[in-house]
């Protein structure tokens, strides 16, 4: 896996790319998040696609420049990263604030995307929740019991979250600018008109996944996506939180590589 660079606007930006043939895949990050996440996830899937992670602009190790973090903004990112890196209509998987970037690039990008994935997708919710509050104080002073207990409740789970995942999130939280662009990002976000006006107009066959015990995003929001979206499969799963792909990742590649490689339906996925 490389791990590189490339230029978006003058801005450094950097990403995992496995490298590897097959179509591209994109995975986007939510709020706070970053590229090594998707670690297993890319290993997982690059037996059949090449897959790019990016930190996204104001995130990770990527460039953090004092701007307006909106929709916009992180759309307009999202153009210039795939045109930086020579794909053309790539799949695109977006979490949580990553999943709400990707609903509003596929919208206003006909033809730009081949398939969406939406993991756990904000743009609807407008208020927040114990565990939403509780990743926004972690990220603001980024001690590592309070990021542990943050992370924690998100999984909706007693199980410890691995001690990398904790101290990458504490050392990313510290870069200069990285309190700025999250806080941007978060208020920005909150105050636009959110994906309501957005979801009709995505024509790419899409894949919807929620952990069933999402404490950030609850998975009563992911009706209003199926309803709007023409072409939805939805996949639950049991036991889970907001970030499938890190409490699952195994289960998680082969929901999205069954759905790459077969097209719509319907997946439902037990315990």
């Amino acid at each position: 896996m490389l791990d590189t660079r490339t230029l978006v606007d003058g801005n450094s930006i950097r990403y995992l790319d496995s490298c590897s043939p097959g179509p591209p895949v994109i995975l986007l990050h939510g709020l706070g998040g970053y590229a090594d996440k998707w670690m297993p996830v890319i290993e997982l899937l690059s037996a059949s696609y090449r897959v790019v992670a990016p930190d996204m602009i104001g995130y990770g190790q990527s460039d953090k420049p004092v701007a307006d973090y909106t929709p916009e903004f992180l759309v307009s990112f999202l153009r210039e990263f795939i045109s930086a890196v020579g794909f053309e209509r790539p799949n695109i998987v977006g979490a949580s604030l990553g999943g709400q970037v990707a609903v509003e690039f596929a919208a206003t990008n006909k033809q730009s995307v081949s398939k969406l994935v939406l993991v756990s997708p904000a743009g609807m919710m407008k208020c927040s929740t114990p565990a939403l509050d509780a990743y926004i104080m972690a990220a603001l002073y980024p001690r590592e019991n309070s990021v542990a207990h943050a992370l924690q409740l998100m999984e909706g789970s007693q199980n410890e979250p691995p001690e990398k995942l904790v101290k990458l999130f504490i050392s990313n939280m510290r870069r200069p600018n990285a309190k700025m662009a999250f806080m941007s990002s978060l208020l920005c976000f909150r105050n636009s008109k959110g994906v309501s006006a957005y979801l009709d107009r995505v024509d790419s066959p899409t894949l919807l996944v929620w952990g069933h015990d999402d404490p950030i995003i609850p998975v009563s929001y992911a009706s209003k996506f199926r309803e709007a979206i023409s072409r939805c499969t939805f996949a639950t799963i049991p036991n889970c939180g907001h970030t499938p792909y890190v409490q699952y990742p195994d289960r998680f590649a082969d929901i999205v590589s069954g759905f790459l490689s077969s097209g719509p339906g319907t997946v439902h996925v037990d315990a």
